[in-house]
């Protein structure tokens, strides 16, 4: 398993951060392994997955990078620079096109575990990858950015919860697959065998996507390090498919959406984002679901989050079984 050591003042300083470009990538991944983890990502892939199709195939060279970089077990580090706080999207990704083309031929290299095809070895490839990623940035995620930013934001605010509930544990364990706190000051960021590292003293961020099965870790040593992680919240939000159809019936879908996103603590603010629904249809959902018992109230820090009580969570088992 691959690891990093953090100090006291590492943790301190870590934060989450949205980035623009880390989404563009995600849907990259997406898009390359045009497989979806739920229906919204479905809808998604068949609105956009045959344009993306058609870009590569007029451009036999941008494919191989792209192929070549999105390797099996590493992802050519040029095509991820660590987010660097709150940025736009042309910010973010100035760096790719800015990246040496040294750099980007060893990159890929890595990547491909074998020697670059003779096509990739060209001055141009930061150039064809920050165009694909521009082209996809415009045409299929910035059209959909303030619905995703929404539903990012409440991820953030409920891994904060669990953060402040919790520690590190807590918010790190769930965060995704092969990610977990160790103790000993190590946090597993994969199930690879890698060596560890020593990132004591650098920046730590942790950056989430909305593609659910897309996460990759990025540095620029020794200074800064991210995990980017898939968050809680999906695409399309909660629908009826994402409803047992019973409990649909049951309670009405809109409600039996919200109690089925009660997986862990949220807030009134980020089921709004997550679901879609009014500010004050959530409220009422809750309401009627609090007092037939199926959810508590707490609170951390400023937030009121909203979680199943053991009733809910009978409720939604049984459904799902």
């Amino acid at each position: 398993m691959g690891w990093w050591q953090i100090n006291a003042d590492t943790l301190a300083r870590t934060r989450f951060v949205l980035s623009p470009l880390a989404e563009t990538f995600a849907a990259v991944k997406l898009l390359h392994a045009g497989t979806a983890a739920h229906p919204g990502e479905r809808a998604w892939l068949d609105a956009h997955l045959p344009a993306y199709k058609r870009r590569l195939a007029g451009d036999p060279v941008t494919a191989l990078l792209i192929r070549s970089g999105l390797g099996r077990n590493w992802i050519a580090d040029f095509l991820t620079p660590t987010p660097r706080g709150e940025a736009d999207f042309e910010e973010e990704v100035a760096r790719v096109r800015e990246a040496s083309a040294v750099d980007a031929r060893a990159h890929l290299a890595v990547s491909l575990a074998r020697p670059l095809p003779a096509a990739l070895h060209r001055d141009d490839l930061p150039e064809r990858a920050a165009d694909l990623l521009t082209h996809v940035w415009t045409e299929a995620v910035r059209p959909y950015w303030d619905r995703r930013r929404r539903v990012l934001e409440a991820d953030v605010v409920a891994r904060t919860a669990q953060l402040s509930q919790g520690g590190w544990a807590a918010a790190l364990d769930a965060l995704r697959p092969g990610t977990r706190w160790l103790g000993d000051n190590r946090l597993q960021v994969n199930l690879h065998e890698y060596p560890p590292r020593e990132i004591s003293g650098a920046e730590l961020v942790f950056v989430p996507v909305t593609p659910q099965r897309h996460g990759w870790v990025a540095w620029e040593e020794p200074d800064r390090y991210a995990v980017v992680y898939p968050c809680s919240g999906v695409l399309a939000g909660t629908g009826p498919e994402a409803v047992p159809e019973s409990l649909g019936a049951l309670l009405g879908p809109a409600r039996a959406g919200v109690l089925v996103l009660l997986d862990s603590p949220m807030s009134t603010t980020q089921l709004v984002a997550l679901t879609g629904q009014g500010l004050g249809s959530v409220g009422r959902h809750l309401k009627v679901l609090l007092d037939a018992r199926l959810v508590r109230r707490g609170r951390a820090g400023r937030s009121v989050l909203y979680s199943r009580t053991p009733a809910g969570e009978v409720l939604v088992k049984a459904q799902r079984e």
